[in-house]
């Protein structure tokens, strides 16, 4: 059951609809040519039988009145039916009374004899004409003959001229090679037309079917494509849905990292600064009267170089904070000013390459692209002592790709704890644009890369 299921519906239709149609031929072909053999046997015999009276009626005498027939009309039979046409293809005849006695027959044992009524003779004495066909084969089986030809039997009723009562019937058994010819040929052309009608039918249904089955298996092969399509990205959207809830994670420690850090930055460098101010305005040397005016003078140049030097920290790091204008910049324009704020923070220098920049970023990308050579550096400068830091940006394909190296102590990327939140926050940012994120690094050296697409850049 499961392998016929598995099969096509056109394989399905053929197995079924083919044995079917052969059935159907079958009982159609045989229906028909029962009723073509009816037909011809019946018109065919009428044919006979009239000819049959209208040769042998008039020789017969007053058939009611009449129990046995004279000389004179036994002759006239034997004349009449041993002579023509008719007498060559008459094999048998008999005239039967009522009671079942043989009033005439060419054959001399039978006459006046009596018998029993056979089903034939009966319906020929109830008024309506028998006729029974027997072919080659079935005449020799049964009359034993040597011959074997075949027999056309018809049992006509004899009928009174003016009251129209059946007063005899005459048996006839007509040899019928001729007749048995035609019929063949009319149960051949039946069976020939029946047979070109199913299976002209069945070709039509076939390619319909045919058809039909191949819409259904390339609507099914698409809807099994469809569904495929659909499963990947449901996998895939769950992999994203992953991703974001960690980004959003990661982003919320980030943020709580970047408040700490700041903090950190603020309290050790112009807090400490504003506080030694304050301090040294508060000292005995500005307070006392006695102070000379060389030495009040020093002290408000100091608490001035504190004040001016805490104002240079405070700058140094909203600098890093605030994002420059980079709507408007091109990809060139966003290395360089990475690079150049780099280098004003940390006095460090930084080799800069690169090579045919694509035209349009989305402001995502543009942002995604400065924050990480911002943090990249910031890691160079911090872990690698700022030592042969470079940016070097190419483009491989509809991908650029954009490197931050250094050729410090490098570290074991292995040994980095899950809680640790810088490479972590910069894989997670371009990963969410579609990106790719790498790090490689031996001693010496740390190598960072990332790339985005130049499709997924030029949106928005």
């Amino acid at each position: 059951m499961t392998r016929w299921k598995t099969q096509s519906l056109t394989k399905q239709f053929l197995l079924i609809g083919g044995i079917v149609a052969t059935t159907a031929m079958i009982l159609v072909g045989g229906f028909v040519s029962s009723l073509i053999e009816d037909a011809v046997t019946r018109n065919s015999a009428a044919t006979t039988a009239l000819y049959v009276d209208s040769v042998i009626a008039p020789l017969l005498p007053d058939m009611q009145t009449t129990q046995v027939l004279d000389d004179a009309a036994t002759r006239a039979l034997d004349e009449t039916l041993g002579q023509g046409a008719l007498g060559d293809r008459l094999r048998s005849f008999r005239l039967w009374r009522a009671d079942g006695t043989v009033l005439y027959s060419n054959e001399e044992d039978a006459i006046g004899k009596r018998f029993g009524l056979s089903s034939e003779l009966k319906t020929a004495f109830a008024g309506e004409m028998v006729a029974r066909f027997e072919p080659s084969d079935t005449a020799a089986g049964e009359t034993g003959r040597a011959d074997g030809a075949p027999l056309l039997k018809i049992y006509n009723p004899v009928l009174q001229p003016w009251s129209g009562q059946v007063v005899a019937v005459s048996e006839f058994h007509e040899i019928a090679n001729d007749f048995q010819r035609s019929l063949r040929q009319a149960r051949f052309h039946a069976w020939l037309a029946v047979a070109a009608f199913t299976v002209s039918f069945f070709v039509v249904l076939s390619a319909i079917v045919l058809r039909g089955s191949r819409t259904i298996e390339s609507q099914r092969r698409a809807l099994r494509q469809r569904i495929d399509e659909l499963s990947a990205l449901l996998s895939q959207n769950e992999t994203l849905r992953g991703r974001l809830q960690r980004a959003s994670q990661r982003a919320t420690a980030l943020n709580e990292s970047h408040l700490r850090r700041i903090g950190a930055d603020l309290h050790d460098g112009p807090a400490q600064l504003v506080a030694f101010a304050s301090l040294r305005l508060d000292s005995h040397a500005l307070i006392s009267p006695m102070t000379s005016s060389a030495t009040r003078e020093r002290e408000i140049i100091a608490i001035k170089a504190s004040l001016d030097e805490a104002m240079d920290e405070i700058r140094t790091i909203c600098s890093g904070l605030v994002l420059p204008q980079i709507e408007t910049a091109s990809l060139a324009e966003i290395l360089e000013r990475s690079v150049q704020a780099h280098k004003q923070r940390t006095g460090s220098a930084v080799d800069l390459s690169m090579s045919t920049p694509p035209d349009r970023l989305s402001p995502s990308a543009k942002i995604c692209i400065y924050r990480f050579v911002q943090e990249a550096l910031n890691n160079a400068y911090r872990h690698g002592g700022g030592v042969g830091q470079r940016v070097v940006q190419t483009m491989d394909g509809e991908r650029v790709w954009i490197e931050v190296a250094d050729n410090g102590p490098g570290f074991d990327p292995g040994d980095v704890k899950p809680t640790s939140l810088g490479l972590a926050g910069l894989r997670e940012r371009i990963e969410s644009l579609g990106g790719a994120f790498e790090v490689s690094s031996s001693a010496p050296g740390t190598i960072v890369r990332m790339s985005l697409s130049t499709e997924e850049m030029g949106q928005g």
